[in-house]
């Protein structure tokens, strides 16, 4: 079992390793992510009829239409690996020197197969939110490592990616739940900085949620859910790191 206190205090200390490096990595995550929630919105006032010219009209449609493609092609190619690459850095930031080559690393090993299952879990998501809003929530809690294993597995099956974090999460889905809950003052009080303290808050998520990965992918291989071997983990000298005798196999210096 874990605590949120237990998780919360192992990510501090990563972040106590190389704190900015962690900020820079939570910031391109949310921007390759497309989850910002700014806004925009126009109001057209006359005090008569209002006249709009077709062809602008047209122009700016398709504009916004070519716009929307690039974003969402950019999010599937390029945005999903660097999603993964950057996970990969809070996970290897608990056992080494936090690196932000680790970042890129996804353009290196299983490109097409990390876009593909990222894409996979997308289409999954959006389907179990056209069903119905708790039911997409729930899955949305299920999916949550996707990103995690394929940083430990590049080349490891959709399908089997799927399979693994629903396994995993488990039983722990509420508590996942709680866990996001006891961000919300943090936030709050980011967002009183105009909202740019909010990013101050993001590396302390994610190393957090790094945190909870690796205490259930330990739970998951004494479960025999999965294996060292599945997940490109091998091991090390014992003592080297904490309780987990392993060492991923991309976890090299040109990373």
């Amino acid at each position: 079992m874990w605590t949120r206190v237990e998780i919360k205090e192992r990510a501090k200390d990563v972040l106590r390793k190389g704190y900015w490096k962690a900020f820079l990595v939570s910031l391109i995550i949310l921007i390759v992510g497309g989850s910002s929630n700014g806004s925009s919105s126009s109001n057209w006032r006359s005090e008569g009829q209002i006249d709009i010219d077709p062809q602008l009209l047209l122009g700016i449609i398709i504009g916004v239409g070519l716009f929307a493609v690039f974003a969402i092609l950019f999010r599937i190619f390029i945005g999903s690996v660097i999603e993964v690459g950057g996970r990969k850095f809070f996970i290897q930031a608990d056992s080494s020197e936090p690196n932000i080559n680790h970042v890129m690393s996804g353009f290196k090993n299983g490109y097409g197969n990390t876009v593909l299952t990222m894409f996979y879990r997308a289409i999954l998501l959006i389907g179990w939110f056209l069903l119905l809003i708790i039911p997409g929530i729930i899955k949305s809690y299920a999916y949550t490592f996707v990103p995690y294993i394929l940083a430990d597995n590049p080349d490891i099956k959709p399908s089997r990616a799927i399979e693994m974090s629903n396994q995993m999460t488990n039983g722990h889905k509420f508590d996942m739940f709680v866990l996001d809950l006891s961000f919300i003052g943090w936030y709050l009080l980011g967002g009183l900085a105009l909202g740019i303290g909010v990013l101050f808050v993001n590396p302390y998520r994610d190393a957090t949620m790094a945190q909870l990965y690796l205490k259930l992918r330990q739970g998951a291989i004494d479960g025999n859910i999965t294996s060292y071997n599945e997940l490109n983990l091998i091991p090390v000298e014992a003592g080297s790191v904490e309780s987990d005798e392993w060492k991923s196999v991309f976890d090299r210096d040109e990373y």
